[in-house]
């Protein structure tokens, strides 16, 4: 008998048995998702791969879950969008994940391709539209197709620049059988190991940051994905530059560490000859790049080129392993001018711009000042308090006086700026880090988007504790219309209306707090209640967050 008479056939396996055999083969423990018929079999897989299943009131707070998995661990969130309305539902959170650069992978239904064209439900192309939103955007073709396709939808999520990957299965393909894929992981790129950028930009970046007086570094969310947060305070420890963080880069350097600022960060900018810009885009977080003093010398460094040029022309362009070229600069740096006189400086107007705000934050209004709101969570927020912003006013306050002190404990949507984000970023923070409090500040408005994912929390058993600034108005749009016409339109919410109690009909934990003295024991007894809970908190809605940024 013949070598090949003898060797066993190997017994195939459905389409969902091979997609939930890849993802598991890289680690994915958790799929968000809403149930849905296409995705059956891939339900299926999951549970013989013994994959979880997390199931939300709405697709969007699936994807949005997806995309807090990825920010909260930086690996990929994967999440699996039935089809038609399943899919777009999920578009906000793909487009935000792009503009985040957070790796997810979205897994959709699709109609069954022998009956394309015929009518079947919910049947349509999402390629098309949703190729605008992500990395890469694929259909299967056949079932033997979808090992390499989940392979390569992980691969695209996780290559510089990271983002969203999509992949659709038509029904007949993901049900049919074929063979087993081959086990073990696909080859991905190891991020933080990247070679340091181009030596002769770095020799132009090493000379500028040597002679420097007063730089500065902006760094943002791409300092977070590219694993940069440790070079990055050896970086400043040494040369001693005063350092400004914003998006996922908050808690890069702990805001108890002596070059970390905050406050002073216009002026700083404003008055620096050199600024290293880490991982965050010139758009309309600083001012188009307008944010620097004419004369600053701009370095800017990133995993990868941005798609657009910059607004501003950069002196140097570095781009590769952050870790690798931020330690080349430190190496290639030192020994530079005495910064002590620029850091006092700094530390001065920082201090000064601080006690300014202690006013605030101890206001006894009722209804509260939102800074009162946060002067008392000051409180009770732990170093590795997971904290999530989901709203416009009260959660601006939030991220001006709001102290991270770990990387990945702070998540907001980022410059999509999609409301409703919250709950799903919450749900994946309590599954991905049980042992943390997960702290979600919203506003009234953007409760209106997503409240229902309360139940969410309540049947997968998740502490999450919600702090609502409940002024009844859509303050971010309110205020502004007002300014410029004199009135307003289609801004008003009702007011005192109690979310708590739906929260509590949900099976959680509900508090209203009307009394600044009434905050500090409904925190404490939210936190104590080992459920999910909203406090409630009814806030002055003539309060209007002080803005400068030009949106457009």
């Amino acid at each position: 008998m013949s070598a090949d008479a003898q060797a066993p056939e190997k017994t195939q396996v459905h389409g969902g048995r091979i997609v939930a055999a890849r993802l598991a083969a890289h680690g994915v423990g958790k799929l968000f998702t809403l149930s849905g018929g296409h995705l059956f079999s891939i339900y299926d897989g999951c549970r013989e791969e013994g994959i979880d299943l997390v199931d939300t009131r709405h697709e969007q707070a699936a994807a949005f879950a997806a995309e807090g998995w990825a920010k909260v661990t930086r690996e990929p969130g994967v999440c699996a969008l039935t089809a038609g309305p399943g899919v777009t539902n999920g578009m906000s959170a793909m487009a935000g994940s792009l503009m985040n650069n957070s790796p997810i992978v979205v897994l959709g239904g699709r109609a069954p391709a022998m009956r394309w064209g015929q009518g079947s439900l919910q049947e349509i192309d999402h390629v098309p539209f949703v190729a605008p939103v992500t990395k890469s955007a694929r259909t299967a073709g056949t079932t033997a197709e979808i090992a390499g396709l989940v392979d390569e939808a992980l691969r695209a999520s996780l290559e510089p620049p990271s983002g969203p990957a999509f992949i659709d299965f038509p029904l007949d393909q993901v049900f049919m059988e074929a063979e087993p894929p081959e086990p073990g992981p696909a080859s991905f790129p190891d991020i933080p190991a990247l070679p340091a950028a181009d030596g002769d930009a770095i020799e132009r970046a090493v000379s500028l940051l040597r002679s420097a007086e007063r730089p500065a570094i902006m760094a943002g969310t791409g300092l977070y994905w590219g694993h940069g947060e440790h070079a990055l305070q050896r970086l400043c420890q040494e040369l001693r530059i005063p350092v400004f963080l914003n998006g996922l880069a908050r808690g890069c350097v702990p805001p108890d560490h002596e070059c970390y600022f905050s406050r002073a960060r216009g002026s700083a900018l404003k008055g620096a000859d050199v600024a290293l810009v880490i991982g965050v885009p010139m758009d309309f977080r600083l001012g188009f790049g307008g944010s620097f003093g004419e004369d600053t010398e701009v370095i800017v460094i990133g995993t990868a080129p941005p798609a657009n040029r910059h607004p501003r022309e950069a002196a140097v362009e570095l781009y590769g392993g952050i870790p690798a070229t931020l330690d080349a600069l430190r190496s290639g740096a030192g020994g530079g001018p005495d910064r002590s006189g620029w850091l006092g400086e700094l530390r001065e107007l920082e201090n000064e711009r601080r006690a300014g705000e202690r006013e605030e934050l101890s206001d006894s209004r009722a209804p509260l000042h939102p800074m009162r709101v946060y002067g008392e969570l000051q409180q009770v927020i732990d170093r590795d308090t997971i904290v999530i912003g989901d709203g416009g006013d009260f959660v601006s306050y939030a991220g001006r006086v709001i102290e991270t002190h770990q990387p990945g404990c702070w998540m907001d949507p980022g410059p999509f700026g999609c409301l409703g984000s919250g709950p799903g970023y919450a749900i994946a923070a309590a599954v991905a880090r049980p042992d943390q409090r997960t702290l979600l500040l919203l506003g009234d408005g953007a409760f209106g988007f997503s409240g229902l994912e309360f139940d969410t929390m309540v049947r997968h058993n998740l502490p999450v504790v919600a702090v609502m600034g409940n002024n009844g108005i859509w303050a971010l749009e309110k205020h502004p219309m007002e300014f410029l016409y004199g009135y307003s339109v289609a801004a008003e919410l009702q007011p005192e209306l109690r979310y708590d109690k739906i929260v509590e009909d949900l099976g959680g934990h509900g508090e209203l707090v009307q009394r600044p003295e009434d905050l500090r024991p409904a925190l404490d007894r939210a936190f104590s209640s080992g459920k999910p809970a909203l406090v409630n908190v009814l806030t002055d809605p003539s309060i209007a967050y002080p803005r400068k940024a030009n949106l457009a």
